[in-house]
């Protein structure tokens, strides 16, 4: 069991609900269609993210040994050396599921694990990195939206508004393991998806989606008040809460969805905080 924890944790299992969420609001936004592969584009996003946080830690094993001691590598619960082959493993998987799904799922597929791959190597030393993680999540709506039929619009611009708001999450996580002020700036991108459901919703679909920019403000509120108005500084609660609620943006952006799918939504966010309980989110 301990084995079995060590790999959830390197694995970042716990926010697992909101890569579901992402392809979810992806493939809706791209049409919706072509349902049966669904399975194929849930498992191989899914592959591709624990191997990119599985390489996270393989490259973070130094900095991990100073600042993070009781992370899976410096602790001794796995070799650094199965940490790399099993990463490299489940990213190879992970593009072959999506090649699987079409030739535009792979290809995207491929420049979504170029990202992961840019942003695991150097984002501890490249300020502007968030920008990459940011760009993780757009390709994984591109992704997802190629296996509803590729209607792109809307995919694109909901995809852009996600990756804002992991941009100033990111940028608010790299204070967690680090010296210096908290910046505050970044916080503005976390309203990026509701300025632009503002924009994108007329008409019968306003009042949808101006209910969830509701239920999506308030939680990026409860989750920045440890930052903004706590005399202990919780830097990893307030990542923890932006990260489960990424599920939030993901229903945003597909708030003319019948309820039924909305309800899948409010599931994947009780199951990412429910999971944050046993596996840390970062």
């Amino acid at each position: 069991m301990p084995r079995l924890r060590s790999l959830f944790v390197l694995g970042r299992a716990s926010n697992l609900p909101t890569v579901w969420s992402n392809c979810l609001a992806g493939w809706w936004l791209g049409g919706r269609g072509n349902v049966s592969k669904l399975p194929l584009l849930f498992a191989g996003a899914t592959l591709l993210y624990i191997g990119g946080m599985y390489l996270n830690d393989a490259f973070d094993a130094n900095f991990d040994q100073q600042r993070r001691k009781e992370r899976p590598i410096p602790s001794g619960a796995i070799s650094l050396d199965a940490v790399w082959k099993l990463g490299l493993l489940w990213l190879a998987l992970g593009l072959i599921c999506l090649f699987f799904a079409g030739r535009t799922t792979g290809e995207l597929g491929l420049a979504l694990l170029v990202c992961i791959l840019l942003y695991d190597a150097i984002h501890k030393v490249i300020t502007f990195s968030p920008l990459l993680m940011g760009a993780c999540r757009f390709f994984l709506y591109l992704v997802a939206a190629s296996v509803g039929a590729f209607a792109a619009g809307w995919a694109v611009w909901c995809g852009l508004a996600l990756g804002l708001y992991i941009v100033g999450l990111s940028f608010i996580a790299r204070r967690e393991s680090a010296r210096g002020s908290v910046q505050y700036w970044p916080m503005i991108l976390l309203a990026a998806p509701i300025a632009l459901a503002f924009f994108m919703n007329v008409g019968e679909y306003r009042k949808s989606a101006s209910l969830v920019s509701l239920v999506v403000g308030l939680w990026i509120l409860r989750s920045v008040r440890s930052v903004l108005w706590s005399i202990d500084r919780q830097i990893g609660r307030t990542v923890s809460g932006l990260l489960a609620g990424i599920v939030f943006v993901d229903w945003l952006a597909a708030a003319d969805a019948p309820r039924t799918l909305g309800f899948v939504f409010v599931v994947l966010f009780v199951l990412a905080n429910l999971f944050q309980r046993y596996i840390p989110a970062t």
